[in-house]
């Protein structure tokens, strides 16, 4: 087995993807998730919405027609179809427009069309392709490896995210060990062609040559949705262009961070998966600021809110000069001299003047 490795934090926030000035919903990538079932119409409210919150500019849901209704008036701003209106020339992902697909999400295990669907997406996508949940029963047919093995081939990246009972299962037709989940993710992109996300406690990932260890679980995880969550967030980003592995990893890191956030503001015994969605924006927008922050060369931060103020607690330098300013977002961010979190939220925002800090810099 191949040495692992976790990414650091100015690691991930360099895969962050930012919006351009003149971006439309096109160019920001399109989400198409074949997702959710007359029985489980939730998942694909939750796959879809998370899709949304983690920057996909357009978003469709293809589903059953009973679920239409019920998930279209769940999120206005999503596009909603039977799946009937799958045609066999899926759109493929161009450049400057960017498309990813989503399924499996919430598909019904006692549903014949189930299999045919999943079989249907891989054959005549011509994108990168998430294969979660029920879905994943599918690739371990004859054909489902056939077609993973046409995409692998042509270049169409295939990412598939099973948690330790579905990862047993696509073990099965190889006869692989599943005690090791580290091992068994790269044992199975290699069998598959694909990118492996084993879920867990700790989740591992590998494209068959690097593997990664995301260590950053908790227990508020352990709920029904959560896994649709992850689904379309990651699905989002590579929707938007990013490079499948690393889309994989910050997808990832970013599920397990705000369920963390969730976990702290619900408690881990109450969270659940929709607060995991409505913490979202929360660890984008730190990530943002982080990448905001590393570009005027601040390289370790940590970042706390104490008020309407962002205060950034720093080893690296300060800026080099006092008027260094510009609005981003209207938010006003501060230079503090200590290093004490305990200290700063003991303040309102209105007394970080009085000589604690440097003028107001506005990054």
């Amino acid at each position: 087995m191949q040495n692992v490795r976790e990414y650091s934090n100015d690691e991930l926030v360099a895969l962050v993807p930012l919006p351009a000035d003149d971006a439309n919903k096109y160019s920001r990538g399109t989400l198409a998730a074949i997702v959710g079932s007359e029985r489980y119409p939730g998942a694909a409210c939750l796959a879809a919405y998370a899709g949304q919150r983690m920057g996909a500019g357009y978003t469709e849901v293809f589903t059953s027609p009973s679920a239409v209704p019920l998930v279209q008036g769940f999120r206005p701003s999503l596009v909603v179809r039977p799946r009937a209106a799958l045609k066999a020339n899926l759109p493929a992902a161009k450049p400057g427009k960017p498309r990813a697909y989503l399924v499996g999400c919430g598909f019904d295990a006692e549903d014949v069309e189930a299999e045919k669907l999943v079989h249907f997406v891989l054959k005549h996508a011509d994108a990168p392709v998430l294969v979660d949940g029920t879905g994943l029963d599918a690739l371990v047919s004859a054909k489902g490896r056939r077609l993973l093995r046409r995409r692998f081939l042509n270049g169409n990246p295939t990412v598939v995210t099973p948690h330790a009972g579905e990862a047993a299962r696509l073990a099965r037709p190889f006869d692989l060990p599943v005690d090791d989940p580290c091992a068994l993710a790269e044992a199975l992109s290699l069998a598959y062609g694909v990118i492996a996300v084993v879920k867990g406690p700790v989740t591992y990932l590998s494209d068959g040559e690097q593997t990664v260890r995301m260590a950053h679980g908790t227990p508020a995880l352990a709920k029904a949705g959560t896994g649709d969550v992850l689904a379309g967030m990651t699905a989002a980003l590579l929707a938007q262009g990013l490079d499948p592995f690393e889309a994989s990893v910050l997808g990832a890191e970013l599920h397990a961070r705000a369920g963390l956030a969730a976990a702290a503001r619900w408690s881990t015994i109450a969270a659940t998966a929709e607060d995991v969605v409505a913490c979202i924006p929360r660890r984008h927008r730190r990530a943002r600021e982080r990448v905001i922050l590393s570009e005027r060369g601040f390289k370790t931060c940590r970042i706390t809110r104490p008020f309407d103020t962002v205060v950034i607690l720093s080893e690296g330098r300060r800026p080099e000069s006092k008027d260094d300013g510009e609005t981003r977002g209207g938010r006003s961010y501060q230079w503090l001299t200590t290093t004490s979190p305990t200290l700063i939220r003991s303040y309102s925002s209105t007394a970080f003047s009085g000589g604690r800090f440097t003028q107001p810099w506005l990054p």
